[in-house]
């Protein structure tokens, strides 16, 4: 059995990014049944934490000009990484990254045909900033990553990146457009082997007409796009499917004329959510998020994850409570079972070594290195997740930000240090502990502790403490052990 702080450390690893020591200080107090509730809990309306973006005591931005994160992707990107590390609703953030990889679009292709501004505001605009009032995907994934699963289809259905990532601004009667009606069966519910060649295109005719237009005053702040459904091109004909799109088991959507168009989307949207395929292929899901990549599902966990989603009817809220709550889940065996994407070493490391000083902007180009650009999923599939992270050169990556993280750290990792660092022994104890890490093997405590011996007797001095803190840091957070979570 986990003890209760090595069991919050685990819960706010996979539901979160990891804890500063003050959070840590704050969540052992919790019983873990409330802090699960406190984690699932919180209002998207009033989690706001960009106001502090650029303040003291928070990790930094770099600007180049003005800071202009709905517009500005690699501004958008700083913003995300500041809200990973401080956010008070940090499954929120959590929630967002899972959603991006599920409904991978990226700011790129978009560029290329409405130009980078707005391409970004389509990812990352946020409403109350945004001259629009544009919502980019991201805020949409933010807002309802926790709501009902129906309903961020249908959100996502209307996203205007989406639109221009799988096409469907093109989708008109009489050529239908099948990219998204494909990936919408495929990749966003109930997987390949559920449906047959002539259901893409029965999918590709159901959404005919769910379009964009242009609105605002062309070249202006105020100009952009939003959802339009065309009834003047949409397919009115039935559409038939290879299985049920309704309770009584018809698999047809009978002809509508063009007013009443868009129940067709509602329908198959309906039918995808509430299908059985899909609450497993949640399931499966968000056992390789949260509970293991090192071994395949459990049986027990996907039949009972599934359930909770069909009966809450595709209530993510529900749905993430039960598996944070699940023997599973809190099993300690299944603690470090999964291997940190970019985004999550980076964020945990910078909460947990420190950031007073340091940058999230230099966390970018290491990223890059590391395989993940926020924002910027290679292709519909989302990332190659697990093992697929780690390439020599993803691994070098990893190890050099270690590096510059805690060379730039490492005064503030000395003076707090001070009190730990009567012997080689406990200055590693106080780091290891710091950074949430397995325990450590005799032989990498002897080779550390070697390690902080070396260069002289150890005397506890101000140049030693700075020395060896910040390498001790260095050295755990670009380890084999750190890069699992």
């Amino acid at each position: 059995m986990a003890k209760p702080t090595q069991l919050m450390e685990h819960l706010l690893r996979r539901a979160g990014f990891g804890m500063t020591p003050g959070e840590r200080d704050k969540w052992s107090r919790y019983p873990y049944s409330l802090a699960v509730l406190a984690l699932t809990s919180f209002n998207p309306e009033k989690t706001n934490i960009d106001d502090k973006i650029g303040t003291p005591g928070y990790v930094g931005i770099t600007t180049r000009g003005s800071f202009q994160p709905d517009s500005v992707i690699n501004d958008s990107r700083q913003r995300w990484l500041f809200r990973m590390v401080h956010s008070p609703a940090p499954l929120q953030e959590k929630m967002a990254l899972f959603w991006h990889h599920h409904f991978a679009t990226a700011q790129s292709k978009i560029a290329g045909v409405i130009g980078t501004t707005d391409a970004t505001r389509t990812m990352a605009a946020k409403p109350q900033t945004d001259p629009a009032g544009a919502k980019g995907q991201l805020e949409l994934f933010r807002e309802q990553g926790l709501g009902k699963f129906r309903d961020l289809l249908v959100s996502v259905v209307n996203d205007v990146a989406m639109l221009y990532w799988l096409d469907g601004y093109l989708n008109r009667r009489g050529q239908p457009q099948e990219n998204f009606g494909r990936e919408l069966m495929e990749l966003f519910t109930f997987g390949v082997e559920n449906y047959v060649e002539a259901d893409v295109y029965a999918a590709a005719r159901v959404f005919t007409g769910w379009n964009l237009v242009q609105t605002g005053t062309r070249n202006t702040p105020q100009a952009y796009f939003a959802f339009n459904y065309n009834g003047g091109q949409h397919d009115t004909e039935a559409k038939d499917f290879s299985f049920p799109i309704y309770s009584n088991g018809s698999r047809r959507i009978e002809a509508r004329n063009a007013v009443a168009g868009m129940q067709d989307g509602a329908d198959l949207i309906n039918a995808l959510a509430i299908h059985p395929e899909t609450a497993r292929r949640l399931a499966r899901r968000l056992w390789t998020w949260f509970v293991s990549e090192t071994e395949p599902p459990d049986s027990a966990f996907v039949s009972n994850i599934a359930d909770v989603y069909l009966k809450s009817d595709t209530d993510m809220r529900a749905v993430i409570r039960t598996v944070l709550l699940s023997s599973q889940f809190t099993n300690p065996s299944r603690f470090y079972q999964r291997y940190s994407w970019p985004a999550e070493f980076v964020a945990r490391a910078m909460k947990e070594v420190g950031h007073i000083g340091f940058s999230v902007d230099t966390a970018i180009p290491s990223m890059l290195n590391m395989g993940q650009v926020l924002y910027e999923p290679p292709d519909v599939n989302g990332w190659e997740l697990g093992t697929g992270w780690f390439s020599t050169g993803g691994m070098l990556a990893r190890m050099n930000f270690a590096s510059q993280l805690a060379t730039n750290q490492r005064f503030a990792l000395r003076d707090q240090a001070r009190t730990s660092a009567g012997t080689p022994e406990s200055l590693l104890s106080f780091i290891s502990e710091r950074l949430s890490l397995p325990g450590l093997s005799a032989g990498e405590q002897a080779a550390l502790t070697d390690y902080v011996r070396a260069g002289g007797v150890w005397t506890g001095s101000e140049t030693q403490i700075l020395n060896k803190a910040g390498g001790l840091a260095h050295l755990l957070t670009g380890s084999g052990e750190y890069q699992f979570v």
